[in-house]
This record gives C-alpha cells, sequence and structure tokens, in this order.
C-alpha cells in the first residue's frame, strides 16, 4: 500500500530504526553505568557518581570516532575511565568486574516494545519496511535474529553513524526514491533530522530513556506520535491506495 504524508508526497518505504523503536535498549546502558558507578566510587578518590558518569560519557564521545556505537566500544570505555579515574588504585579483579558488565550487556536478552509485534507484520502487509539500526555488527545481527522480526523486512541495514551521506547511499543502493520514504525512530538526531535533510519525511516515537548524544531539536514540524501502535493510525489519515505493483 502506498499512502501520502502530510504533504502528499506518496509514501512507500517505511524505515524502522531497531534499539528503543522495536525493542528496549537504553535501559541496559542504564543499568551497566549504574554498576559501573558503583564498582568505581570506593577507588574514584575525589569523584561522586555524577563526576564519575560524566568521565564515562566524556570517553563514550571522545572515542566515537575511532571506535563507534555499541556495547564493546561503551565496554572499552569503561576500562579506559575506570583506569583515568582510579589509577594505581584499580585493581586487576576490579577491570575484570568491569568487563563482565560489558559482557551481562551484550547478553540481555531482546524485549520488543510493547506493541511491535502486532504493528509490524501489519505494516509489513502495505508497505516495504527497512529497518536501519547502527551499532556493533554481530550485536545488531543477534538481537535482529532474537527479535523474531527479520522476516517483515525487505531489508535490514546496520550501519556505522546515521548521518546524511549513510542514508543518501543506503536509499540509493535500495533504489528508493526520498521522497516515497519516511523514517520511523526515537531520536531526533538520528532518525529525524538527516532524512529531512534528504528530502525524506520522518516520525518521531521517544524513548522514556535517552542518551545525551543522541538529544536533538526538530521544529516541530515531525509528527511525534506515544507508541508505534499509533504508527498505522497516522499513515491511514494520508491519502492512497495499495502497495505499489513493483513492491
Amino acid at each position: 500500500m502506498s499512502r501520502t504524508d502530510g504533504s502528499g508526497q506518496m509514501i512507500e518505504v517505511i524505515g524502522l530504526d531497531a534499539d528503543d523503536t522495536l525493542w528496549h535498549c537504553e535501559d541496559g546502558f542504564e543499568r551497566a553505568i549504574d554498576e559501573f558507578v558503583d564498582l568505581l566510587l570506593p577507588n574514584a578518590e575525589g569523584f561522586d557518581r555524577a563526576a564519575v558518569r560524566a568521565a564515562l560519557e566524556r570517553t563514550e564521545r571522545a572515542n566515537l570516532p575511532l571506535l563507534g556505537y555499541g556495547v564493546k566500544a561503551f565496554t572499552i570505555a569503561m576500562v579506559e575511565a575506570a583506569v583515568m579515574l582510579a589509577g594505581e588504585r584499580l585493581s586487576p579483579l576490579a577491570v575484570e568486574q568491569v568487563v563482565q558488565i560489558g559482557k551481562r550487556l551484550f547478553a540481555e536478552p531482546v524485549i520488543l516494545i510493547e506493541g511491535v509485534g502486532d504493528v509490524v507484520p501489519l505494516l509489513a502487509q502495505d508497505y516495504r519496511l527497512v529497518m536501519i539500526t547502527k551499532g556493533d555488527l554481530l550485536h545488531q545481527e543477534r538481537k535482529i535474529v532474537d527479535s523474531g522480526l527479520a522476516a517483515h523486512f525487505d531489508a535490514i541495514e546496520v550501519i556505522s553513524e546515521k548521518d546524511v551521506p549513510t542514508y543518501r547511499r543506503v536509499l540509493r543502493e535500495l533504489r528508493i526514491d526520498p521522497s516515497s520514504f519516511v523514517m520511523v525512530g526515537n531520536s531526533v538526531r538520528s532518525d529525524v533530522l538527516p532524512v529531512l535533510a534528504l528530502g525524506a519525511s520522518a516520525v518521531h516515537i521517544p524513548y522514556e530513556i535517552v542518551w545525551s548524544h543522541e538529544i536533538a531539536m526538530h521544529d516541530g514540524s515531525v509528527p511525534e506520535l506515544a507508541s508505534i501502535r499509533e504508527l498505522p493510525g497516522w499513515l491511514a489519515t494520508r491519502r492512497g491506495v495499495g502497495r505499489s505493483a513493483h513492491c
């Protein structure tokens, strides 16, 4: 099925973010950060909880150009921040405990966000679906398989960054006209602003926890839904009929 967005553009393809749009993710990082802070505080002389957390976040951000996103990069940042904060007071056992925090985060089960299990198969009946997610390739591939959603997508793209050049490349390789594409996700920085810059559409579904690196604002013209369950209804308000015959 193809429908139009509010400007009259025909929507044929829906891009869906994965982490914190299809399944829970940031909750696990928050638990891991709390564990890390609890572990480091006794050895991080002169630092309180907020300072330990801030040091970890600064390390993550500094490493992004080299290490990218995901649990592996996060674990390396924890180790690096621990060494910086505790110095010689950091025991080999404490380093091992930091690594174990990362491993537990890797092993967390995939839990779909409420409504996803019903809505994604419904959308797949009428639209081409493309999952576009960033992070560690191996970990994302495992989560995609464990989610049970893969069969509903025409394409799945695990990318290193969600920026204008990357979205442009993905749409070009999948032969998607930006005017026929809407991206749905929880991050304004990653799921909204880049696709708008390409002339595509976006729908923002906020998640209760947002990593500070992903915080950004849009101009208010982007639809914001309380739940993915509202997405089919929003699409139904757009004019248009039927999935294109070539899809």
